[in-house]
Order: structure tokens, then sequence, then C-alpha cells
């Protein structure tokens, strides 16, 4: 998907999706300039703590660091744990986005990403930070919307469209229609709870105690939301042996971690269908004929189309470039009048 059209004022203007797991940033005329995950390593010296790297260098020191490090995520469940941390994690991010300017220029406009479902203490601690790392003006846009927008679904049509963004921290479900949201739920289930299911079965099952990044990389790899033929692919994984503590290596399949994705599965699943049980009949007849979009990095879980299209007997597909569909269609939302409507002044 290319979106080239130009935002209508400075020239710095930009889109922040600001995901529990990644950051995703476009910037007017650029396009997406910078996506990283959501992840910043604090150093204390002399009892000063000071910001060391941020983003993909910060990601790799989870679970390495010495008492001195911090890797800290200050997104939880896609809303702000740490404000200040956030705040600093978003200025360097907005830094390398304009190519190392110390601050936005004055009439900077930026819109940020929100969930549907965060509270209005939520939203100002967004907007707070956002400020704070010196955005001038700033709007916010909700998640699914965005996700539709980037994912090229007729969003300002008196037609019903379907999109599910399943990100790292929530699992978003929208009805949408005529620029609005007709229907909205969330879970708080999403990438980060199918690594932690992940380590908890390899821990129960084989006594491993294996990583974070461990559990990310075999989501990645092998990771399914239905049970292959057989035991499927398999993957060597390295951890600490519970038995014994002596650093251990075992095999995985993808059947076993197929298993280990139900529940959250199922938990995705049933937001779909309660989202489709409390849909009008209008719109549940453009669903038919649109069916389900899905948007978000947990998109690319293997088969998680298919998993939804089986308990909802509808055609589900997974959008293009669905990892930045919500900075993509935040950008757009920001620069084209025909989506204006879906704007929040913050």
């Amino acid at each position: 998907m290319k979106i080239f059209r130009m935002f209508s004022s400075a020239a710095h203007d930009m889109a922040i999706d600001l995901g529990t797991v990644n950051t995703v940033i476009y910037v007017r005329d650029k396009g997406i300039v910078l996506n990283e995950p959501s992840v910043i390593a604090l150093e204390t010296r002399d009892g000063i703590r000071r910001v060391k790297v941020v983003g993909n260098e910060a990601k790799l020191m989870m679970g390495k660091t010495p008492d001195s490090i911090q890797a800290i995520r200050p997104l939880r469940d896609g809303v702000i744990a740490d404000i200040e941390v956030a705040e600093q994690m978003i200025k360097h991010f907005i830094n390398k986005a304009l190519g190392g300017s110390s601050r936005l220029p004055r009439r900077s406009n930026v819109v940020i990403c929100v969930p549907s479902s965060s509270t209005m203490v939520e939203r100002r601690a967004i907007r707070d930070a956002a400020s704070n790392a010196g955005a001038m003006q700033i709007q916010l846009i909700e998640e699914p919307l965005a996700a539709a927008i980037g994912a090229g679904l007729p969003v300002t049509e008196p037609v019903g469209a379907m999109v599910v963004d399943i990100g790292g921290g929530t699992t978003e479900v929208a009805i949408l229609s005529l620029s609005g949201v007709a229907y909205s739920n969330s879970v708080r289930i999403g990438g980060d709870k199918m690594d932690e299911v992940i380590s908890s079965y390899v821990r129960r099952k084989h006594n491993l105690m294996i990583g974070e990044m461990t559990a990310e990389r075999i989501k990645i790899a092998i990771g399914s939301a239905m049970p292959p033929q057989g035991a499927g692919k398999t993957i060597g994984v390295k951890g600490r042996d519970l038995m014994n503590g002596r650093p251990a290596e075992i095999k995985i399949s993808e059947a076993e971690i197929a298993e280990a994705l139900a529940e959250p599965v199922a938990h995705i699943t049933g937001a779909v269908m309660t989202a489709l049980e409390q849909t009008a009949p209008e719109l549940s007849a453009d669903i038919i004929d649109e069916g389900i979009t899905l948007t978000g990095g947990g998109a690319l879980l293997g088969r998680i189309d298919e998993a939804i299209a089986q308990v909802t007997g509808l055609r589900v597909k997974v959008a293009e470039d669905a990892l930045i569909c919500v900075a993509m269609g935040a950008g757009l939302a920001f620069e084209n009048r025909v989506y204006q409507g879906v704007l929040i002044a913050a």
C-alpha cells in the first residue's frame, strides 16, 4: 500500500501509533519513517537516571541488563503505565523520525492513536506525554478507525465495515460506518499475552524457563491459531532447566504452540462473536458482503484468519501491511479532509 498525499500544514506534521510492543511514526511527504519496539533502557549513575538507548537497541537488552540498567516498556495494554519514561521515549522517537531535530517546530500537528476503550485519564496521559515531548497541536484517533482507514475500508460511506485490530496489549473489534464507530469492544489479549502463555506452557510441559524474547521468537516462527496435521514444524528452544538449574535446549512443535495459544485465540474469537451479536441487522448484512479485516501484529499469527472464519462463518482477510495499518490510517486521516470528522481534539 502506498500513500503519498501531503499534509496541509507544517513540514513536520506526523501521526504516531504508540503501541504496547512497537511505535510507528508516519511523517507527511515521507510515509512511515520509524517502526521500533516501545522499549527504553535507563542507566543509573551517581544516583541520576539517564536514557541509555531506545527502541531496537533497548529491546536487545531486555532480560540481560546489570543492576545499573533497566530496560522498560512504558506502555501496558495499549496505554501509558509510566508517563515520565513514556515521555522520554516519545521525545527520542520524534527526534529520530525528524532526523535529529531537538524539538518539533512551532505549529506542528501530531495525531496519536488511542485504544477505543481508553479512559479520559489515559487519553490525557498520552496527550501530556506528547505535549511535553514537543508537540504543539495534538489530536487523537481511535485505533480501529485508523486501522480501517489504513486498510482501505470504506469508513466514510453508509456501509458497515468490521475490523479486528490485534495489537500487543489489546485486541479491538469495531463495526464502522459513516466515519464513526457503530460498535466496539476490546479484550486485553494480544501479542504480549500470547508470549506469556507460550512461556507458561514451556515451563509447565518441559520444565524449561524461557525469556520473553524467546517466547516471541517461538510465536513468530511456528505460532498457529489452529493445530496442524500432525506435529507440524519444530524449533529449537534454549532456556534454564528447572530440575537442575542448568542451561538446556529442547525441541518445540507447532502443535504444542497451537495448544498453548488456544485460550487467547478463543478470547479473540469470542470478542468477534460478541460484536457480531450486538450489530444492527443492516450493518450485519454489509459485513456478510465485506467480510472481516484483520490488522495489527497479531494478525500475522499463523492461521488466525482461518480460526476466526471457522467460528463466524464469514470471509476473513489479513490487511496488506497489517503491522503499519494504524499509523498509515492516522496519517491519511490527518491529511485528507474526507476523514477530518474522525479526529478528536485533545
